[in-house]
């Protein structure tokens, strides 16, 4: 069984940093593209995601503050966020294309961490 599990949400004032991690476990062969979400109130919306070999693709509203990567070595994607604004506050997921048998990829999620942004 493969489980992503995120770490590092939390609160935060206006204008810090966060780093989130989303480590991927258990009986894995190969790990595709990797991405984040969040959701506020409403509707999941896709932030950013980077293929196994580094290529990234941002959604429109985060680029230049959302820095995305990864540790293939580690099965580990990060999401490193500056500037945080309350309209950042949100429950922060990640997600991956991950083969557990060859050839069969299944998109897993983690269950996400809640990041708070308030003074």
């Amino acid at each position: 069984q493969v489980q992503l599990v995120e770490s590092g949400g939390g609160l935060v004032q206006p204008g810090g940093s966060l780093r989130l991690s989303c480590a991927a476990s258990g009986s894995i062969i190969s790990i595709n593209a990797m991405g984040w979400y969040r959701q506020a109130p409403g509707q999941r919306e896709f932030i950013a995601a980077i293929t196994s070999g580094g290529s990234t693709n941002y959604a429109d509203s985060v680029k230049g503050r959302f820095t995305i990567s990864r540790d293939n070595a580690k099965n580990t994607v990060y999401l490193q966020i500056d500037s945080l604004k309350p309209e950042d506050t949100a429950v922060y997921y990640c997600n991956g294309e991950i083969a557990t048998h060859p050839g069969l990829y299944l998109e897993i999620w983690g269950q996400g961490t809640l990041v708070t942004v308030s003074s």
